[in-house]
């Protein structure tokens, strides 16, 4: 009856590089071990020409003038890159161009594919541009400000962080000048490490916690609380981006008082998860999961092990996207359930084989807490799960006890 379930989940574990749809020439500069992905970064300063220019803004554009472009309505100079000399003015030539057609808007990221002179020739580029703060002593910025360009990866690699990515270039905003006088103590170091912040945060965790990031997978998908002891504040938010990553809170159809009560539940019944990184490995306390999640930490460590955080990045959407989909198929069984007894037997046969019966439950107890027959299904099938629970267990005892001797009569 399942079978093609368990086949949709064999597929969406399976994930290798083609299913990313990461292409040839991309996935041969993953493959090696320990194969680091280079990343770039560009800043220009954007005027906006229609307005009057300061005489300091023309008098320092033209100290610039063998780095800036200039067209009918604004001009783009460089401030800093870490590009090759000639891979520097295609990739100017290239913003220019979408400024041109008014691609690039305030505050808002654009990726896409550039071809430039580096060595992976087509690189993933994320754009954006941060307008200049308007200020009454200063009317003639209005309109102006800073192009912001990080690129490595692909277009598609880049995409799956592009939350991560707006949030760290909008970091930029407060310590940015026209002047730039603090570009080689803030701005520059700031940029220099973009690939690590914003993209590598997954792959640290994976690396941290080895075949243990299936705990970390059940605690985000049940609101788990995840307490993390002796390691540094990195180390803390990389562990708390993880979760925020992997949970499904925005994506799944719960209202405000659904996800407090999710909350609630899980921490009533459970306490909360806790990663001591002063051993090595991190010693786990409170540490709960379940067979689906187990499933997948063979897909992560794969990735991981080639250094690839965009795949890593990928698992962890369709991981996702797997919950979500049992989580649905759950809800309709359920509403079915309340009709027809042949359903709720389906509903019993479903979650025994999903493996992920414990928090597709706690979810449905949340989502239904108003509707008192949907809730009594559900207690039948917490019923059902915890027999079969303890049915496994009498088996695996019994299994390793081994057979019974049996003496002979004399």
């Amino acid at each position: 009856m399942f079978t093609s379930q368990t086949s949709s989940f064999q597929e969406s574990i399976d994930v290798d590089e083609r299913d990313a749809d990461f292409d040839n020439e991309e996935i041969s500069g993953y493959s090696q071990k320990i194969q680091q992905i280079n990343s770039y970064y560009a800043i220009y300063y954007y005027q906006n020409t229609r307005s009057e220019a300061s005489g300091d803004s023309v008098a320092w554009s033209q100290r610039r003038s063998d780095s800036t472009t200039s067209q009918e309505d604004f001009s783009l100079t460089l401030l800093d890159d870490s590009l090759t000399h000639e891979a520097e003015p295609e990739l100017r030539s290239y913003i220019s161009r979408r400024l041109s057609k008014g691609a690039l808007l305030g505050g808002m990221g654009n990726i896409a594919t550039v071809e430039l002179s580096i060595p992976e020739q087509a690189v993933g580029c994320y754009c954006c541009l941060l307008e200049q703060e308007k200020s009454p002593e200063q009317p003639e910025a209005d309109g102006n400000g800073w192009v912001v360009c990080l690129l490595g990866g692909s277009e598609k690699g880049l995409n799956l962080f592009r939350i991560e990515l707006d949030k760290y270039v909008q970091g930029l905003q407060g310590c940015l000048t026209p002047e730039m006088q603090n570009l080689e103590t803030e701005v520059r170091p700031y940029l220099i490490r973009w690939y690590e912040e914003s993209v590598m945060h997954i792959h640290r965790v994976v690396l941290l916690l080895q075949a243990n990031v299936g705990y970390l997978l059940h605690a985000a998908l049940s609101h788990k609380l995840v307490e993390v002891t002796g390691a540094d504040e990195k180390t803390k938010a990389d562990v708390a981006r993880f979760i925020k990553a992997a949970s499904l809170q925005g994506l799944v159809q719960e209202d405000t008082t659904t996800a407090s009560l999710c909350k609630a539940i899980s921490e009533d019944s459970h306490t909360s998860l806790i990663i001591d990184c002063s051993t090595s490995p991190p010693t786990l306390t409170n540490e709960v999961s379940n067979r689906f999640c187990d499933d997948w930490i063979q897909a992560f460590l794969n990735a991981a092990e080639r250094f690839n955080p965009f795949l890593l990045r990928q698992i962890l959407e369709n991981f996702k996207l797997k919950a979500i989909q049992d989580m649905n198929n759950l809800k309709r069984f359920i509403r079915q359930a309340e009709m027809s007894h042949y359903a709720l037997f389906r509903c019993c046969l479903f979650l025994q084989s999903c493996g992920n019966g414990d928090v597709l439950l706690q979810n449905a107890r949340a989502e239904h807490s108003s509707l008192p027959e949907a809730c009594g299904i559900i207690n039948v099938l917490e019923e059902f799960l915890g027999e079969h629970a303890q049915g496994a267990l009498y088996c695996v005892r019994l299994h390793a006890s081994g057979p019974k001797k049996v003496s002979g009569g004399g």
